[in-house]
């Protein structure tokens, strides 16, 4: 919807270490035919330089890239002086990172992550100077269905920021939403929620040390994912099919197999909803589990 809305009025840079950051590479190549792009990429597991994208430029990257547990450590490579707009897909990472929101200017999210709500509800979240390429920047050519137009007349529709629906969202899923907030506030806020995600990953840690067949798919550890973290197991990858299978057969864990376009491997949801109590409890599983299935 912001891509679409935003994107052409310059050159763009694309960054992308993982299959939902290529993704929008796609979108980016195929279905807007921009041409003035730039793509910086790195295998799984892995950062790319982003110190080398253009201030000057629109740069889109997702803050964590949740098929790979790899996130930006930190907004320190976006000057605050840049004349293009930063584009954020933030789905995994908000309400569990420390994201300096003066760095971002186009920001998404959705509720069923972190906080552990309802799928399908996609937020947006502006910049003044998001706003200002909404009002001064008309995509030409380029045909805007009516569900991604954000202005009417020029201007910023607000009504679509206040709570004006195309289509009526479901009120359940929308308290759901406010109750899971008030549970956020009531365990610390913000900083509450990072602790517990971060008590998670260090459960994850402890194990990673402890086993030596057990290794994060992150190699450098500041940009180790909090929350999506993908592990690398040393079996034969038959076998690893069968473990994780087994795992879910005898209700262990639920769909902790790697990501399709991932390597093959783990992938432990450590959100805050998540008690460290039980991830360390996996943890045992897991080592019960490498037992039975690596002979």
């Amino acid at each position: 919807m912001a891509m679409w809305s935003m994107l052409g009025e310059r050159p763009v840079d694309m960054c992308h270490w993982e299959s939902f950051g290529k993704g929008w590479l796609g979108d980016v190549n195929s279905h807007l035919k921009l041409e003035n792009t730039s793509e910086f990429t790195a295998p799984y597991g892995e950062l790319p330089d982003l110190t080398q994208t253009n201030p000057d430029h629109d740069i889109v990257f997702t803050w964590n890239g949740t098929t790979s547990g790899v996130c930006v450590p930190n907004a320190d490579w976006i000057p605050d002086d840049r004349t293009g707009l930063t584009f954020n897909d933030a789905t995994s990472a908000v309400f569990a990172m420390d994201i300096d929101w003066s760095k971002v200017d186009v920001t998404t999210y959705s509720w069923q992550k972190v906080m552990g709500g309802e799928g399908a509800h996609g937020m947006l979240i502006l910049s003044p100077r998001a706003v200002e390429r909404l009002e001064s920047y008309t995509p030409e050519g380029r045909a805007l269905p009516k569900i991604f137009r954000m202005t009417k007349k020029g201007k910023l529709d607000e009504a679509l920021f206040k709570g004006a629906t195309i289509n009526t969202p479901s009120m359940i899923c929308v308290e759901d939403y406010l109750d899971a907030l008030q549970w956020a506030d009531s365990i610390g806020g913000l900083p509450g929620l990072i602790a517990r995600s971060q008590a998670n990953l260090a459960e994850v840690a402890t194990a990673v040390d402890k086993y030596p067949w057990l290794n994060f798919l992150a190699k450098d550890e500041a940009s180790r994912s909090s929350t999506s973290v993908c592990l690398t197991v040393d079996m034969e990858a038959g076998k690893l099919k069968e473990m994780i299978a087994w795992l879910e057969a005898e209700d262990v864990a639920y769909d902790i197999g790697a990501y399709r376009d991932a390597p093959d491997g783990l992938r432990i949801w450590c959100g805050a909803t998540v008690d460290s109590a039980d991830v360390a409890l996996l943890m045992d599983w897991l080592e019960f589990a490498y037992e039975k299935f690596s002979k």
